[in-house]
């Protein structure tokens, strides 16, 4: 049954604390209808390796598999499968014989025939929610409490609702958030006795659904039935689909102090509180429609939106009335697919979509004819994306399509941007994205008034930034700045770029030779989420480390939105005072790489929302005491992750003094590699710690975080110098909780243990602490 709530079980499985440290690695595949074994066992083997490799056939790709699975612990969830072929699921599941004791495979299905043949020993078959626990649903998603007892008038409506409903949670929760905004007996009587509920349900909508859809103001319903352009288990980036609302004219604020994308991103969230969207399972920054509200999109879609399917046979006379076309990426898409869409003339949008996420690894190819012969018909195009084919030029004819309001570009192989693009007057998105061949943007940009999204992000070839640039003042995306020398781009432009908000990144920071001009790019002012600023990586003397210190000094971002911070090749001796301010409330995540003339660290420790910390490459850093947390007690209080790397003259790490409280009470993943001269470490107890990872160091710091840290579940030791078997056996006293452990290149130890006893009982307590985790 659909919207039983499957999925969000087995979301709840998948993020919960225990499991997140139990397993390694973790994997979700969302399968729907389309069931390819090779697809799903690569998707399974990218998320493992992270590694961009093509393999040309299943037995190949396969054996990898079985590699990289052996003596794991992992878990797997398959999400929505429908497939039946028992021939399949064997060939899916050959490569994971060889796992760890303790794998789990996870599988929701609305098909409990498919489980049974599949000899699947253990069946949790959802049902419908209890009339008391489905009116506990309707009353906490309606009123925000868990029953009807202050809303006594409300609750014999709620209850005919609820039958309704069916106890169906998904229908509860869209029902539930279309009444929470009412609260008088006549709305809830209107929803009770709606006609939508009788409608004869032949496609199978749950009329509850339709009903909180018919709720939606018009805009809201436009909105949603762009939707339908999008197959099922498409993540959705926020930030993207409000873009593209923007490019097909949809967001037109009736109030002149709201911009289009403000305008977007409160649709969107009010999409998102009545249940049209929910948060991906894997990653909470992206978005999934539910497969019924995205049977519900394709119905209310009409003839105007278009999910092209490559095996659709369309004749060009029923294409006249379409104006919104998106298809599907393939290894290959030919041009016999499309021919007949030269006679649909009045199309808007043109877009290329992939249910999975877009790794750098998938190549796919676009027919040459597609771009010569068909775009250039299509002279009403408002959208164009063809990301992630393997184009390596833009068509001459682009500037002939002058109703393009959005671009995207992503992860080609285009080398420049031609002229002709300044003449798309009415581009308002450019996304060029990952294009790693791009070495050159055309100097009449300026002329494009009207851009204000510009995404240049990963491309490592590009140099130089076109003139005028700074001129646009309606930019409110530019990812990446360049400055460059007396000729070039420098940085008070920047204030010129007044919305400039979002992700930004800053190279050439050496070749700033005015204070004055810094402060001019008035960084405070704008409402940039994430910084990065970076240097030169060349310490040859020839760097005026007092001018950077003044130029970081300038470079204040705003400290209400800044969310990270990356400082790369600094080249002064000591960081601003702003670096580490407690006023950053915002900021979660800080990186300093390669300042390798500071001799001291900032107080990190201040910032109220920090979680994830990396320190690497500090040549001169030797001690690395209380200036770290402030002198603060509640000092790193949001710190779960934190990184220490290339510290070539480390000595000394304390953040221990009498009479203090631990600093580090929510650290959950602590790395030390390759810090030589580390000897004395000196610190409180790590009671969250989970993974300790120490390589290329000396016996000292093993023993001394082993001591604080007994929590730990998975232990990684690697080149660590001195590990004798007796240091070995002390260290052995600590790990009661270590479920994990691996030990590489230590090639003073000889042996774990001494004798079969020994080693008998740390493999029963192993064994004992993984019944348990009780996770069968």
């Amino acid at each position: 049954m659909g919207g039983v709530g499957k999925t969000t079980l087995a979301r709840l499985l998948y993020n919960d604390t225990k499991v997140q440290t139990h397993f390694e690695p973790k994997i979700w595949v969302c399968v729907s209808d389309d069931f390819d074994v090779f697809k799903i066992s690569d998707i399974i083997l990218q998320s493992m390796t992270k590694e961009s490799k093509e393999y040309k056939d299943l037995d190949q790709l396969q054996m990898a598999l079985t590699e990289k699975s052996k003596d794991k612990r992992f878990l797997l969830v398959l999400d929505d499968v429908w497939h039946e072929d028992d021939d399949d699921w064997e060939k899916l599941v050959l490569p994971f014989r060889s796992c760890a004791p303790g794998s789990r495979i996870i599988m929701t299905t609305r098909k409990e025939e498919l489980l049974k043949k599949l000899r699947i020993g253990h069946l949790d078959s959802l049902k419908s929610l209890s009339h008391e626990d489905a009116l506990s649903l309707l009353a906490l998603h309606a009123l925000g409490v868990e029953n009807f007892n202050s809303h006594t008038t409300l609750k014999p409506h709620g209850e005919g609702i609820v039958k309704k409903c069916a106890g169906l949670p998904l229908a509860l929760k869209a029902i539930g958030r279309l009444l929470g905004t009412r609260t008088n007996v006549e709305d809830w009587e209107d929803v009770l006795n709606s006609e939508i509920w009788n409608l004869e349900n032949s496609d199978k909508i749950v009329p509850a659904l339709r009903l909180s859809y018919h709720d939606l103001s018009a805009d809201l319903k436009q909105l949603f039935a762009y939707c339908s352009l999008f197959p099922k288990d498409y993540l959705f980036d926020k930030e993207e689909l409000v873009l593209l609302w923007m490019a097909e004219g949809f967001l037109s604020p009736s109030n002149a102090t709201k911009s289009p994308e403000r305008l977007g991103h409160g649709y969107f969230e009010i999409l998102l509180s009545r249940s049209f969207f929910q948060h991906a399972p894997n990653d909470e920054s992206l978005f999934i429609m539910h497969d019924l509200m995205n049977d519900l999109a394709m119905l209310v879609a009409g003839e105007l939106f278009l999910r092209f399917d490559n095996h659709m046979k369309i004749g060009t006379e029923h294409l006249a009335k379409y104006r919104h076309m998106s298809f599907s990426r393939e290894k290959y898409v030919g041009y016999h697919k499309f021919e007949a869409f030269k006679g649909a003339k009045s199309l808007r949008t043109l877009l290329a979509v992939s249910i999975d996420v877009d790794h750098s690894w998938n190549y796919f190819f676009l027919s040459n004819k597609i771009l010569v012969d068909l775009l250039p018909s299509l002279t009403l195009l408002r959208v164009l994306s063809l990301s992630h084919f393997q184009i390596t030029e833009v068509p001459e004819f682009i500037d002939s399509l002058k109703h393009l309001r959005y671009l995207n570009l992503a992860k080609t192989n285009i080398k420049e941007l031609p002229k002709n693009v300044s003449n798309l007057y009415n581009l308002q998105t450019l996304i060029v994205f990952g294009c790693e061949n791009l070495t050159k943007l055309p100097e009449s940009f300026s002329k494009l008034k009207k851009l204000r999204h510009f995404d240049i992000r990963d491309t490592p070839l590009l140099e130089k930034l076109p003139f005028g640039i700074g001129e646009l003042e309606s930019l409110q995306t530019l990812t990446k700045i360049i400055i460059e020398g007396d000729d070039g781009f420098a940085i008070n432009e920047l204030k010129g770029l007044t919305n400039l908000r979002g992700e930004v990144s800053i190279e050439g920071l050496h070749k700033v030779q005015s204070t004055k001009h810094a402060r001019e790019a008035n960084l405070c002012l704008k409402k940039i989420t994430g910084l990065k600023l970076q240097w030169v990586d060349v310490f040859d003397g020839s760097r005026m480390d007092t001018l950077e210190e003044e130029v970081l000094n300038e470079l204040k971002p705003n400290s209400d939105t800044l969310k990270t911070l990356s400082l790369v090749s600094y080249g002064g001796t000591q960081f601003s005072n702003w670096v580490g301010d407690r006023s950053f409330h915002e900021l979660v995540i800080v990186s300093i790489r390669g300042c390798r003339k500071c001799t001291s660290l900032p107080p990190f420790g201040l910032l109220p929302s920090l979680k994830r910390l990396q320190i690497q490459g500090m040549d001169e850093v030797k001690i690395i005491g209380l200036e770290l947390t402030g002198n603060d007690v509640n000092a790193f209080r949001s710190l779960e992750v934190l990184t220490f790397e290339d510290m070539s003259g480390w000595e000394r790490w304390s953040t221990k003094t009498e009479g203090s409280s631990a600093v580090f009470t929510r650290l959950k993943e602590l790395y030390v590699k390759n810090c030589p001269q580390l000897i004395h470490v000196s610190l409180q107890a790590l009671p969250s710690l989970k993974v300790l990872e120490i390589e290329r160091c000396g016996d000292g710091v093993l023993r001394s975080l082993v001591q604080v840290a007994s929590s730990v579940t998975k232990l990684t030791i690697s080149c660590v110098t001195g590990l004798t078997y007796e240091v070995w056996r002390g260290v052995m006293r600590y790990l009661k909780e270590v479920e994990e452990l691996s030990i590489e290149v230590c090639n003073e130890i000889k042996y774990l243990w001494e004798s079969e006893t020994e080693a008998s009982k740390l493999l029963e307590r192993l064994e004992e602490k993984e019944e348990d985790d009780n996770f069968g």
